[in-house]
């Protein structure tokens, strides 16, 4: 059996902005309101290494 991993998106103070299962973000992202910057998250997801923390800025005026 398989555990998914999964993903959580904070904000500068930790605040949770979405959470969502490596293989299936799409739908997280979008009610987060990032739907525009959905590439850019994937890629860094697919790069950053299992279990660490990496920062990366999103535009929240969009």
């Amino acid at each position: 059996m398989n555990i998914p991993d999964y993903v959580q998106l904070r904000d500068a103070n930790f605040t949770l902005l979405a959470y969502f299962r490596v293989d299936r973000p799409e739908k997280a992202i979008n009610k987060a309101g990032f739907e525009s910057q959905l590439e850019l998250i994937k890629k860094v997801i697919d790069e950053i290494p299992f279990g660490k923390l990496h920062p990366i800025e999103l535009n929240t005026n969009e």
